[in-house]
């Protein structure tokens, strides 16, 4: 009697106070159901989608030539100055860099960049500067802190593909603007405005410009800063390749010629240092007319406090870095890319079928193919596929870039395989190459 007892007051127990809800029930998972998020499938480089597609099988009987890396290190060719590493050794020795910094950076780190950077058109404070994971990072913020899903931003064609990566990720349109080739890659200012509409959010400028390897003239971003400021668009300034420019060609950064246009300006350690892997980038905030307010400054800090900052050990050295490292060493680095790029320009201008467009800055030639006199090739992607497949050179197609007709050359290799380079490619254009009937009719006449 005792036992049955207790069991009933036990099931009375377990009703009174474990009540089970149906829909409980109803929605218990009986099987594993794990799936990527939607941010993730909307994830896609344009690079890697392209070149995991092409058929790469190099001519066994020759070395690979890769044109297609934009990182100066690969060939080991162009080390960073002794100075930089001197910097990296000390901040090691001093123990000083191995903990957390702030999100946004150290604000001795973030100084030094606003000291770099400042000028009377211009001026900047440590306040102004966010340190970054390399300027992708920057980019990425830049980008979050301006826009929101169903907006669109403007960006160059041809342009850099990371742009269009982040954007659509975040369910931001992306809207093209063209640039003109015949004019040295400047923007066609007339289809840029055009593009304009009350979602847009931003205008990304990249100046010098991957993949073109161009420098806009003073005069031409006055134009630029003209249309943003008409419709009131604030500006991304690309600017990661910014003094990187050929003698006897100027750059000017974005910032100082802007009256009332705010601009995120986005630069790093990578090229300019020859450091891309150390991944140091910043942000600088540009706004004279406090349009941002304390809105996006807020942002960006918040934004920042998603990976707690770039690398401590980098930043300790980053004073040292941007101060001491001597002119000897940027101008060597800007001779060598100026010397490959005219040799490449020289080359290629001679082959038939190629219109390559002369570079004044960064470390890019784009190369034109007049695909009509190529029939054996559907596109640029097929023309540098084959280009591999026959002479083992690797040069990316401008359809990564959203141009297609175009690759795009990299001229940090060593100057004697360039010239090779050249080489092969002039004579796989030769084995390929055909005139059409109006030529063969012009040369008979």
């Amino acid at each position: 009697f005792d036992l049955m007892l207790l069991q009933t007051t036990l099931s009375l127990f377990v009703r009174a106070h474990v009540s089970v809800n149906p829909a409980k029930l109803k929605s218990h998972r009986q099987r594993w159901n794990v799936r990527p998020s939607e941010m993730s499938k909307k994830t896609l480089n344009p690079i890697r989608a392209i070149v995991d597609g092409m058929k790469l099988t190099p001519n066994p009987e020759k070395p690979m030539i890769a044109l297609s890396i934009g990182d100066p290190t690969v060939f080991g060719n162009l080390p960073t100055d002794d100075t930089v590493l001197q910097a990296m050794k000390e901040a090691i020795d001093s123990h000083k860099y191995n903990g957390y910094a702030p999100s946004v950076g150290y604000q001795k780190s973030r100084e030094a960049v606003s000291n770099f950077y400042s000028c009377p058109e211009a001026p900047l404070e440590g306040k102004d500067v966010i340190l970054t994971s390399g300027c992708s990072q920057a980019i990425e913020l830049a980008i979050s802190v301006l826009c929101n899903p169903g907006d669109n931003i403007l960006v160059p064609r041809p342009g850099f593909s990371l742009y269009k990566t982040l954007a659509v990720s975040m369910g931001i349109q992306v809207k093209h603007y063209n640039l003109l080739p015949e004019k040295s890659w400047e923007i066609d200012l007339q289809h840029l405005e055009s593009l304009i509409d009350d979602k847009t959010a931003c205008l990304i400028v990249n100046n010098p410009s991957n993949p073109c390897g161009s420098v806009f003239t003073k005069d031409h971003q006055h134009k630029i800063l003209a249309v943003a400021s008409r419709n009131c668009i604030p500006i991304l300034a690309d600017e990661i390749y910014g003094d990187m420019v050929f003698p006897g060609c100027d750059f000017q950064p974005l910032a100082p010629l802007s009256s009332d246009v705010p601009i995120l300006s986005c630069g790093g350690l990578a090229k300019c240092w020859l450091v891309p892997g150390w991944r140091m980038g910043w942000i600088l905030i540009h706004d004279h007319n406090d349009i941002f307010g304390t809105g996006i400054r807020e942002g960006l800090v918040k934004l920042s406090q998603r990976i707690l900052g770039p690398c401590t050990v980098v930043q300790g050295a980053l004073e040292s870095i941007l101060n001491d490292t001597p002119p000897e060493f940027y101008q060597g680095t800007i001779s060598f890319l100026k010397s490959n790029s005219e040799i490449c320009f020289s080359e290629l201008s001679t082959v038939p079928g190629l219109n390559p467009v002369m570079p004044t800055g960064a470390m890019y030639i784009m190369v034109g193919i007049e695909m009509e006199h190529f029939p054996d090739f559907q596109n640029d992607v097929e023309f540098t596929e084959r280009l591999v497949t026959e002479q083992s050179v690797f040069c990316l197609p401008a359809t990564a870039f959203e141009y297609p007709d175009f690759f795009r050359i990299v001229v940090t290799v060593p100057e004697e395989m360039m010239i090779e380079a050249c080489i092969r490619i002039r004579e796989f254009c030769a084995r390929h190459y055909r005139p059409r009937s109006q030529d063969s009719h012009d040369l008979d006449q």
